[in-house]
């Protein structure tokens, strides 16, 4: 287990800017950048993960660090594969209560936003982590949620294989499966042949993250039991 808790985040203002969609030059930007002049040095991301080897298998659960996940979906991906990266990552528990910050639904939505792209960091440098140290090769991910062969109940088992995961990192998973802060993930990295993602599973015809069409036919061929 190793938790990654050094991880730069240079945010410019012109990144902010345009992730904002706000004008350099209109009168919201000045506000913008005093904002991030702010928060700046309470920008904190974290990860935590593990590399964990794949155990038993049923037709729909599959063992991982000793812990036993139920999704077809996972254990068929997982076929041929005897190492994972469980992770949690979070914008950091320093960015929640920030001193003086209007109470105004744009300012909120402006920091919101800020922990997005923490948050984006983190991933990205707990990825490259793992790349750079155990050279898996091609990786794909999948999250408790994502899909309804994978609820988000499964939180709870994902977890478990952190221990006190609040006490590392930050990240409280509330009776709801939900992590706080709001702005943290969590799921398996595995080295797969055959990139994956959850997106091409999901019929969900409006979905602000998607990342991959829909493959009605992705199931029958690769997932169903035969």
């Amino acid at each position: 287990m190793e938790i990654l808790d050094d991880i730069t985040v240079d945010l410019s203002p012109g990144q902010v800017l345009l992730r904002l969609r706000v004008s350099p030059e209109s009168s919201d930007a000045d506000a913008v950048r005093a904002l991030l002049d702010r928060v700046s040095p309470l920008i904190r991301p974290k990860a935590i993960y593990d590399l964990c080897y794949v155990g038993g298998k049923t037709a729909t659960t599959v063992e991982i660090g000793g812990v036993v996940f139920r999704s077809r979906v996972l254990r068929v991906n997982l076929d041929g594969t005897h190492r994972v990266f469980p992770y949690i990552a979070t914008c950091g528990t320093e960015l929640e209560d920030v001193p003086s910050l209007p109470d105004d639904p744009v300012h909120r939505y402006w920091l919101e936003e800020i922990k997005a792209m923490a948050l984006s960091a983190a991933s990205a440098h707990l990825r490259q982590h793992i790349e750079d140290k155990y050279k898996p090769g091609r990786m794909s991910q999948m999250a408790p949620g994502s899909l309804q062969d994978w609820p988000i109940t499964q939180q709870t088992q994902l977890f478990s294989l952190f221990g006190d995961v609040e006490a590392r990192i930050g990240v409280r998973l509330t009776d709801s499966f939900l992590m706080l802060p709001l702005k943290s993930v969590s799921g398996i990295l595995f080295p797969t042949e055959i990139s994956f993602e959850s997106c091409r599973l999901c019929p969900r015809a409006v979905c602000p993250g998607r990342c991959a069409p829909y493959d009605e036919n992705l199931w029958a061929e690769r997932y169903a039991e035969k």
